[in-house]
């Protein structure tokens, strides 16, 4: 059920190459506000009988209390045992049941929950997510259940995965002053130390229409859905607590930080992190297509040059972690074997110091840009990634129409801006560098 930042999610992020350039189309919407705060966006498709439900609520790992953490992915999985009218266990059974399927993630941002229905299934999935938001059973049967889930999850995905410590490793040390620092999982004592009330309390408090945004995408009338949305949505309340935005700002480092972690692994790694400023920031688009360039595909500049001739890396992929307040550029790199970690982080940065120095050729720009406008449209090519973009839109920069502001933002980066944010950004000065070793390696030191 959760898609948050893991070493697993961001092992296979990265874009494909040799792609075809599309030209990408307006996607046209309808927005409204209902007197409670919640905003409603509406996308209609027509060429397939699907549609697909989402309701993404602002509240993440970032917004909880210090001494709570994981509260946000906690309720990711809470808000799935069920409501007042719906039974314990049968949430996902009665979407699946019609044909229907559905997921959610968390991140340090957001909690987004979706759907993709049938359309003539639409007031179905609408008034299940209403239940979700005004009648969820937060209760002592819940929450237990959901301690044991989280407690497996944290042994699958990071204690007993190789690698699986290294973005929680990674922003302990990036971000050592904002709420990024912690991990989006959070801490299970923090968990098991909670009272019911505390859990209620972050319900009413973020799980809430003023705090959230509803996107529909798909085979819909306009009228009649919005028909069902106030239907099942007018009544729920405003909530009654005070949302925690947090105002801290991670201050710039002028020293590298340098580190080892010893895990149950064969390779080593090299991982480098380097502080980025917020999701909004002008330079986003550019970060994002210095990393396509780095690592997008089988021909890109550290696959061919570390993977493929060097052949001191087995896998290397670098992208930019573009949260809300100021992410990370992560770029890792697991060695060959027989290659020492010092060895393979000399090589990549032999290749980010030639980008630094020389940017990019004309070539290499124009099959960048046919990669990052292909990744666009194949993100709206269904009416779930149109669902989501259009959420992600409001909730971030307050307009659901910026995505179609995206591709022109892509073509307006020139290959002068390419280096210079590689120059800017990338510095020596400031990043975290870890290496990954096999804990055979501790018993020798």
């Amino acid at each position: 059920m959760n898609k948050s930042l893991t070493i697993s999610a961001f092992l296979g992020a990265i874009f494909c190459a040799n792609t075809i350039a599309i030209a990408q189309n307006r996607i046209e919407f309808k927005e409204f506000k209902l007197e409670n705060g919640l905003t409603v966006l509406m996308h209609r498709d027509n060429s397939t009988p699907i549609v697909a439900v989402s309701v993404m609520y602002h509240v993440g790992s970032k917004n909880e209390n210090p001494e709570r953490t994981g509260f946000a992915h906690f309720f990711e999985h809470l808000l799935f045992e069920g409501t007042e009218n719906i039974g314990r266990g049968e949430y996902m059974k009665k979407i699946e049941s019609i044909g229907g399927t559905l997921n959610a993630y968390t991140s340090n941002d957001i909690t987004y929950y979706h759907e993709v229905v049938p359309s003539n299934y639409l007031e179905t999935a609408l008034y299940m997510e209403s239940e979700r938001m005004l009648h969820a059973k937060v209760d002592t049967i819940g929450v237990e259940t959901q301690r044991s889930v989280v407690k497996e999850e944290m042994r699958q995905r990071i204690d007993n995965q190789p690698y699986g410590t290294i973005l929680q490793e990674t922003f302990k040390r990036t971000h050592q002053v904002h709420p990024y620092h912690w991990p989006v999982i959070g801490s299970l004592d923090h968990l098991n130390a909670a009272a019911l009330d505390e859990f209620m309390q972050f319900y009413k408090t973020y799980y809430v229409p003023n705090n959230a945004v509803l996107s529909i995408a798909g085979d819909i009338d306009y009228e009649q859905a919005e028909k069902w949305v106030r239907t099942y949505f007018t009544e729920i309340p405003v909530g009654a607590g005070t949302i925690n935005r947090p105002t801290a700002k991670e201050p710039k480092r002028t020293e590298e930080i340098r580190d080892i972690v010893y895990d149950n692994i064969q390779l080593p790694a090299v991982i480098q992190a380097y502080n980025l400023p917020p999701k909004k920031h002008e330079d986003s688009h550019a970060l994002s297509m210095l990393s396509t360039y780095l690592t997008g595909g089988n021909s890109s500049l550290l696959t061919k040059e570390v993977v493929d001739k060097q052949q001191k890396a087995v896998a290397v992929a670098a992208f930019p972690l573009d949260l809300e307040d100021g992410g990370l550029f992560l770029l890792y790199g697991i060695a060959n074997m027989g290659i020492p970690a010092d060895t393979l982080e000399q090589a990549i940065d032999e290749q980010l110091e030639k980008v630094i120095a020389n940017g990019i050729s004309e070539r290499d720009f124009q099959k960048l840009q046919a990669q990052i406008e292909n990744a666009v449209v194949s993100r709206h090519a269904s009416v779930a990634g149109i669902a989501e973009s259009l959420a992600e839109a409001k909730t971030f920069f307050g307009d659901a129409d910026e995505i179609n502001r995206e591709m022109d933002k892509y073509n307006r980066v020139t290959r002068a801006d390419i280096q210079r944010v590689a120059q800017e950004y990338l510095s020596k000065n400031g990043r975290v560098v870890l290496y990954y070793l096999p804990k055979s390696a501790q018993a020798q030191q």
